[in-house]
């Protein structure tokens, strides 16, 4: 195919395809899928050889926020059932740190719930980074805690953070249909802020909230203007009790088919497959590792991810390999431009790195021929974001069957308290990182039993690829998989 035989050539000299190519990505039909992931991964190769960059979550604060983002379950009037506790001490922090460090993951990403930290927050905050990296020196530190004041950034790469993420999620002209409590500008700024303080910025977006192709293609090239060292890719996860609750809209393909367009347009940036992978691509993740470099290890912020052992078997099963805290991330261009400007985007311990020229050319010298770029030597156990960890949780933790709870206390929420998609809830043992997931009856998602989440897939009548899915799509979609929710089903005590 000429389309992608072009996107292959200057993704390979680093530069981005044009509008009119990317969203013919987009339309590419699902026989082609396979033709796009394999023209896709010579760029993703190319750059990044085999690695895999693992990160891993730990929810500092969760529920009761005062925004109303129509995707989060941690929103104002959410009814999900979430777990809900106010923030964990810095040693707590560390603790559900040290499990996902034990895992393998290179970068700690602290998330906290809220429409932005109060000066105190970034106190404590600080000293959380300061816990994590008393311990795990060379681990890197991503912080999202929202909209960012005037200093605050400053603050924050002062204690030693290395990224703060902030995504855009949506395009522009939708993002009111999305959220009213802040602006897409907001976003925007707040990206700017963290640049300009010398971090590495961690900006992506939310795939399946009912968007069209060229709403899809709007944000990445914002993202690609923006210039962010490393782009999430989220696949929506319908929580129930959120205004996307039966938003069902992609299938695997088409989720293979946006990571494609994503790395097409940002070919030498770390592409982040995250939240949502579980229930959209399915048995078909090991593709997108074709595709992005770095993953999420383990649970998200209020929602289970696939547990920590299946995520390294599934990138050894691939081919693929953990990258190592001495591997820096990013391609030396990039890397370079970063180590300059004094951030610590996508090497290790805060040094090297950096915002880099997304999508421009880069010297000929600079752009690596894809044999020698895998940087071997990384083994299984030294393989982050989705997935905020239990203090105190073992590497083995990450994906063993859960503990009861009366064997390892959480600080952190009750049973009614429930959490959003994604992080851990403080104080979860290793137990509960893993434990044997809750049935849909327990967690309280809608309409799927367990017969039901191996059920037929619905036919290609059923189901709509771009845009918003009719109802009869999404009622078919929703019997596929169950939603299932951090901590369902355990006793927790407040966090104090």
């Amino acid at each position: 195919m000429d389309l992608l035989n072009t996107l292959v050539d200057k993704g390979l000299r680093g530069e981005s395809p044009t509008r009119e190519e990317a969203l013919a990505v987009l339309a590419t039909s699902d026989d082609e899928v396979l033709d796009v992931v394999a023209a896709a991964g010579k760029v993703r190769r190319a750059w990044f050889g085999r690695r895999v960059k693992l990160n891993y979550l730990v929810n500092l604060k969760s529920g009761l926020c005062p925004e109303d983002c129509s995707y989060c379950s941690q929103r104002l009037g959410s009814t999900s059932g979430i777990l809900k506790y106010t923030w964990l001490k810095p040693e707590q922090a560390a603790a559900a740190a040290g499990a996902g460090v034990a895992g393998g993951a290179k970068r700690v990403c602290l998330v906290a719930s809220g429409r932005g930290p109060t000066d105190r927050d970034v106190d404590r905050v600080s000293q959380t980074i300061a816990a994590i990296k008393e311990q795990h020196q060379d681990v890197e530190i991503c912080a999202c805690l929202g909209l960012l004041s005037d200093g605050q950034a400053e603050r924050l790469r002062q204690a030693g953070a290395n990224a703060y993420n902030h995504n855009l999620n949506t395009s522009e002209a939708t993002y009111g249909d999305i959220t009213t409590t802040h602006t897409y500008a907001d976003r925007v700024s707040t990206v700017q802020r963290a640049q300009a303080a010398g971090m590495s910025a961690c900006s992506g977006l939310i795939a399946g909230m009912g968007e069209s192709d060229e709403d899809l293609v709007d944000v990445v090239f914002s993202l690609r203007e923006l210039d962010p060292d490393s782009v999430p890719v989220n696949f929506l996860i319908p929580i129930e009790g959120t205004p996307l609750a039966g938003d069902w809209n992609l299938t695997p393909q088409r989720c293979l088919r946006i990571l494609a367009m994503v790395r097409f347009v940002c070919p030498d940036v770390e592409v982040r497959l995250a939240g949502g992978r579980e229930i959209h691509l399915r048995t078909l993740q090991p593709l997108a590792l074709h595709l992005a470099n770095s993953i999420f290890l383990g649970d998200y912020l209020t929602t289970e991810g696939q547990a920590g052992k299946d995520d390294l078997a599934m990138i050894a099963d691939a081919g693929f390999e953990v990258e190592d805290t001495d591997t820096t991330t990013l391609p030396a261009h990039r890397a370079d431009v970063g180590a300059a400007a004094g951030t610590g985007c996508g090497g290790h311990g805060g040094e090297g790195g950096g915002r880099g020229p997304c999508g421009e050319a880069a010297p000929a010298d600079a752009v690596p021929a894809p044999a020698a770029v895998g940087t071997p030597g990384a083994t299984p156990a030294e393989v982050g974001m989705p997935g905020g960890g239990a203090p105190g949780a073992t590497p083995a933790g990450i994906g063993a069957p859960r503990r009861a709870p009366a064997e390892g206390g959480m600080p952190g929420a009750t049973p009614a308290e429930g959490g959003t998609p994604g992080g851990g809830a403080p104080g979860a043992t290793p137990a509960e990182v893993g434990t044997p997931r809750p049935t849909p009856a327990e967690v309280g998602t809608p309409g799927a039993t367990p017969a039901e989440v191996g059920a037929p897939r619905p036919t290609p009548a059923e189901v709509s690829t771009p845009g918003r899915a009719p109802a009869a799509a999404e009622a078919s979609r929703a019997d596929l998989v169950a939603v299932r929710r951090r901590g369902a089903g355990t006793d927790l005590p407040p966090n104090a």
